[in-house]
Formats: structure tokens, sequence, C-alpha cells
């Protein structure tokens, strides 16, 4: 996509939210999402190899509140709850992730199937929520780019 222009425009669109590669110009792209009013998030996961540390560093970096149970129910509660965080719209960038992803491939395929739950829940609401992974074996789990759903 390459400009920040096109980026606010696909952004602000709730019924293209979901799961994406993250792009090399990821800057413009968080950029844009800044520009549209979302919250974004920047969580980077190099030493995450597991569920309870995904959950952690995800926890910590969203401030879920004092109730998250550190399970993945309990993920997907905050993940469509958010009252802590009132946006027009979400961008949870995930730097990092192959390793998680090699590591533990089904937890790794478990958090994806949440995270597509969540952008379907907001997308309900009318609100966008992006999701856009770094450092993927892609082809393994079909994880698109921006322009190839």
């Amino acid at each position: 996509m390459n400009n920040k222009a096109g980026y606010e425009e696909l952004l602000a669109d709730a019924g293209q939210a979901g799961i994406y590669q993250l792009p090399s110009d990821d800057a413009a792209l968080e950029a844009a999402a800044l520009d549209c009013d979302f919250t974004v998030w920047r969580v980077d996961l190099a030493g995450v190899r597991g569920k309870q540390e995904l959950l952690d560093a995800i926890a910590r970096e969203l401030a879920f509140p004092e109730w998250f149970g550190s399970n993945w129910d309990a993920f997907e509660d905050c993940l469509t709850d958010l009252a802590w965080c009132v946006a027009s719209g979400y961008v949870l960038i995930l730097e990092n992730a192959g390793g998680f992803a090699a590591a533990d491939p089904e937890e790794f395929e478990t958090a994806l199937e949440i995270f597509d739950a969540a952008a379907e829940y907001w997308y309900d609401e009318d609100v966008p929520f992006w999701v856009f992974v770094g450092g993927v074996d892609f082809p393994q789990f079909d994880i698109p780019a921006l322009g190839e759903e």
C-alpha cells in the first residue's frame, strides 16, 4: 500500500478488518491508524514461546483489567470488551511472532482464531479491529497480506 492516506481509507472500513501480515511500511500504517483516532498497541513477541507468555505480553500492553483470568476465554472476553479503552477503532501490531508460532503452532493458531472472533465481534459493532502479525511463516498459518484477502 505504501502510503498513509491509503491506509487511512482501508483502516476505517470495519468490513476489511481482521488478521493480516504486518506490512514492511508499518510506521505509515501506525501513523494512519493514529490519524483515524484508533488505539494502537505494539507488542513485541520476540521472547514469547508459549501461551502464558503471549497472554502476559498482550495483557500488559493492552492494560487488561484485574479480572483477566489469564486463559483463552478471558483473553477473548477482554478483546471483545475493551471498556477501559474506548476508541473508534483498534490496531494491534504483533512484532516478532515467529518464535511463538514455531515453538507452539497449535496455541498460535488458537490465538489467531480468538483475534478473528474479536474482529468479527467488533465488525458487528461497526468498529474496525485490526491485527497485524510480523515475523511468521504466513502461508503455514494462512495470514493474508493487505489486498490479498
